[in-house]
């Protein structure tokens, strides 16, 4: 196993009396893919977001690559470091050049560097044909592959994915499922939270087993043959 990415300990988040997290010790190594499994309300979609940033939590310890990490006063820095692609991504109004682009311009890169980027990342996701095409009347899988597009080019550290491939039919699930075995194989560090038998499969991934929001067993699995 590498070096530890991300490490947290002590994780304890509520709903007014409903305790949905529990968590004692996450280790997340480098280069390492994870899928969190569970059933619905078992913590996996709060967690996700609690190491985003965008969900608050009582946390004893955080690290980063070594670094302490307060999430309750979550730093700009690890924001550039951890993406989360939500289940139903949201794209802002105009192209899908804007949308992959919005993250670079916000990061001040100049329009040669960004323009690299962005026409890799659109043919990485296999939306070269749609840029005409106006966000807001893509089909979900396409929007799901605009989303991973965008995330890509930014060149995180963290990637997290709530239920990728969820409520797509059987050909987006399969382009949105060649991404993330893509992501997988890079030299990123993925967790996402699904029911995708496909994707739990996959080979080394670790899958972190969550109940009433613990995690009860990490199981890697073995690489294929």
């Amino acid at each position: 196993m590498n070096a530890p990415l991300l490490s947290i300990r002590g994780v304890r988040k509520s709903f007014g009396p409903r305790q949905v997290l529990s968590l004692d010790v996450l280790e997340l190594a480098v280069g390492e893919s994870y899928v969190l499994t569970g059933e619905n309300g078992s913590g996996k979609s709060t967690l996700l977001r609690v190491l985003a940033g965008l969900e608050k939590a009582a946390v004893d310890g955080c690290t980063f690559d070594g670094c302490p990490v307060d999430l309750a006063n979550y730093p700009e820095w690890l924001r550039g470091a951890v993406i989360y692609v939500h289940q139903h991504p949201y794209l802002f109004r105009g192209s899908i050049r804007d949308n992959v682009a919005y993250g670079l311009k916000a990061r001040g890169m100049s329009a040669d560097k960004r323009e690299v980027l962005i026409r890799e990342a659109i043919a990485w996701a296999g939306v070269d044909a749609l840029l005409d095409v106006p966000a807001q009347r893509l089909s979900g899988g396409e929007k799901q592959r605009v989303a991973l597009a965008r995330a890509r080019a930014l060149s995180p550290r963290l990637f997290l994915l709530d239920e990728p491939t969820a409520n797509l039919d059987e050909a987006a699930r399969q382009q949105t499922l060649r991404l993330i075995r893509d992501l997988c194989q890079a030299n990123s560090t993925v967790v996402l939270a699904c029911h995708d038998r496909e994707i739990i499969d996959l080979p080394h991934m670790h899958r972190l087993h969550m109940s009433r929001g613990a995690i009860e067993a990490s199981h890697p699995q073995a690489a294929s043959a």
